[in-house]
């Protein structure tokens, strides 16, 4: 039998590649494109709760993506209570395999990869489904796919006016900070959501509730605006859907499934459904289904994240990071 080693990046490793905010873009890109044109094998996510007491849950994602020659499986937990002991709240791992053999490729950090691939699709979402003069973006919620939402929305966009708020004052002042020092522009932390998101352009809710609660008003959106929330617990009102003239999402099978998500309850209600859903992402990538095709056009956009991404930026982190001579070869037997 041969010798089968495995590539290990740790944190300060996939903080080495430095990844450009392009890079991430079109690694993101190409799973979605492999996902719209059935290259890829999508499961939904499952999910562990250890207990009830511990105020987090883990998620598992599963995939395989043809183009690379990958199957992947993520591991992530999403604890709420982490910042009391100085822990980001998602901490993570994804593991590559060669799909033909099941032989260990690679082992990875995904904290960052699960904060910047959410963060390209949320970009990526507002390329196709956003008013392409879209200037003023109001965004919920302060965590580390959080940055990467502004940061890679406005490089498509340049927004005249980014506005912020989390529930934490601490958190929204940092987040805040950290974006205006990276961007090299003024951003609005605000100290309530009606303030943060009424009359925006584009509108991402990505709280951290503890349980559903309405705290993201329908009449606030103003028509023609985008509308991305992603938050594991819901935080919109059921009307939010009535407003639409799109509903698009990333994945149908993971959106219809599952006990988290913030259109649970619009989806069991069957206000989303397969024949009000517009359509997944990926077929807009790929042009099977219409992204905006108005200025009028008011747009939802559900993603609840994709093992496909995770997979396809991971990839391209290995490649790079081969080629950067990062990383620790382990053996595996």
């Amino acid at each position: 039998m041969p010798e089968i080693h495995l590539h290990y990046l740790n944190h300060l490793d996939v903080a080495a590649l430095a990844l450009t905010d392009q890079e991430i873009l079109d690694a993101v890109e190409g799973g979605l494109r492999a996902q719209g044109s059935g290259q890829a094998v999508i499961e939904p996510r499952t999910h562990l709760v250890p207990d009830k007491a511990f105020n987090g849950h883990f998620n598992v994602l599963r995939g395989y993506v043809a183009p690379l020659g990958l199957a992947g499986v993520k591991i992530v937990g999403d604890f709420h209570d982490n910042y009391k002991h100085d822990l980001p709240s998602e901490l993570a791992l994804l593991n590559l395999f060669d799909p033909r053999t099941g032989t260990p490729i690679a082992v990875i950090d995904a904290a960052d990869i699960t904060d910047m691939r959410t963060g390209a699709v949320t970009a990526l979402g507002a390329k196709h489904l956003a008013r392409k003069n879209s200037r003023i973006l109001g965004h919920i919620g302060a965590r580390g796919t959080a940055y990467w939402n502004v940061r890679l929305m406005d490089r498509l966009f340049d927004f005249r006016e980014i506005r912020v708020h989390s529930r934490r004052p601490e958190s929204r002042d940092a987040f805040g900070e950290r974006l205006a020092k990276d961007l090299g522009k003024q951003v609005i932390v605000t100290e309530d959501w009606q303030t943060c998101v009424e009359g925006a352009d584009i509108v991402v809710e990505a709280s951290r509730l503890e349980k559903p609660a309405p705290m993201l008003k329908t009449e606030w959106i103003k028509k023609g605006a985008l509308v991305m929330p992603y938050g594991t617990m819901s935080a919109v009102e059921l009307t939010l859907t009535d407003i639409m003239d799109k509903m698009v999402v990333d994945d149908w099978g993971q959106a219809r499934a599952g006990n988290f998500g913030a259109l649970r309850a619009h989806v069991d209600a069957g206000r989303l459904s397969e024949k009000t859903l517009h359509g997944e992402l990926c077929q807009i990538v790929v042009g099977t289904k219409t992204g905006r095709e108005r200025d009028d056009e008011t747009i939802l956009f559900w993603h609840r994240g994709l093992s496909l991404s995770d997979i396809a930026l991971g990839a391209a982190m290995l490649e790079k990071a081969k080629r950067m001579g990062l990383g620790q070869r382990l053996r595996y037997r």
